[in-house]
C-alpha cells in the first residue's frame, strides 16, 4: 500500500486503546473481592467473581473503574505510537467505540466524559501530540450504532478486540477487520487477521504493505 493517504481507521476504546488489566486487580484488592493470587486479567478477576456468585460486585466495581478510576488505566504498549504514526503518514483515524452513558448498577457516573478525559490525558487531543479533535472520537450507545458510524465514517479498516464483533452480520463489507488479541485468546478468522500486539497492527500499514 502505497497511497496511506487514503486509508480511513477505525479503532475501538475499550481494550483495544485502554487496558484495564491492572487497574481492575488493584481495585479489586482494594475493595477485597479478590485474593492476591487471582491473576491480572480483566476477564480472569470477571470470572473469578461469577464463579463465587459475586456477579453484581463485578458489574458495580466496573462502573466504578469506568467512572472513577481512568487514570489509574495505562494504554495498551504502542497504541499511542500507533495513532502518532498515523498523524505522521497522515492517515485518518477514529475512535469508534460501544460505550453506555452510565453503569448498569451502582453511581451514575458519566462514562462518556470519563472516557473523553482519560484520552485528553493521555494527549489524544494536544495537537502537539496525537491531536485528534471531539469529532474524531464517537462512543455510541449501541453495537448497531457503532456499525453504523463504521460504515458513515467509510472505514478502509477497524481494530476491535472482539472477533463476534468484527463477524457481525451488518460488519461493512468494505471495511477490512483487524482482530486485537493480546493475551492471544483467540483463534485467526478467516475473514480478519489476527495481531497480539500494536506494533504488529503498525506493520500492516507500512508503505508496500498490503495493509490487510
Amino acid at each position: 500500500m502505497n497511497d496511506l493517504s487514503q486509508l480511513r481507521i477505525g479503532v475501538d476504546f475499550d481494550n483495544t486503546i485502554i487496558c484495564y488489566d491492572g487497574i481492575f486487580h488493584k481495585v479489586a484488592l482494594e475493595k477485597k473481592l479478590i485474593p492476591l493470587e487471582v491473576p491480572a486479567g480483566k476477564g480472569q478477576i470477571r470470572d473469578y467473581l461469577r464463579k463465587i456468585g459475586k456477579e453484581d460486585e463485578w458489574t458495580k466495581m466496573q462502573g466504578h473503574v469506568y467512572g472513577t478510576r481512568l487514570k489509574d488505566a495505562a494504554p495498551f504498549p504502542g497504541a499511542t505510537e500507533f495513532f502518532l504514526y498515523c498523524k505522521q503518514q497522515d492517515i485518518s483515524v477514529y475512535i469508534v467505540s460501544h460505550k453506555t452513558r452510565y453503569p448498569y448498577m451502582g453511581p451514575q457516573y458519566d462514562l462518556h466524559a470519563a472516557a473523553y478525559e482519560w484520552l485528553e490525558f493521555q494527549g489524544f487531543f494536544d495537537p502537539d501530540e496525537i491531536g485528534l479533535s471531539d469529532e474524531d472520537v464517537f462512543f455510541e450507545l449501541t453495537k448497531a450504532e457503532k456499525l453504523r458510524r463504521i460504515a458513515d465514517l467509510e472505514c478502509t479498516h477497524f481494530i476491535d478486540d472482539l472477533p463476534e464483533f468484527l463477524c457481525e452480520a451488518d460488519f461493512p463489507g468494505f471495511t477490512d477487520r483487524i482482530l486485537f488479541d493480546p493475551n492471544n485468546q483467540h483463534p485467526s478468522g478467516s475473514d480478519y487477521p489476527r495481531k497480539t500486539s500494536w506494533e504488529e497492527i503498525q506493520g500492516l500499514f507500512k508503505p508496500g504493505d498490503k495493509g490487510s
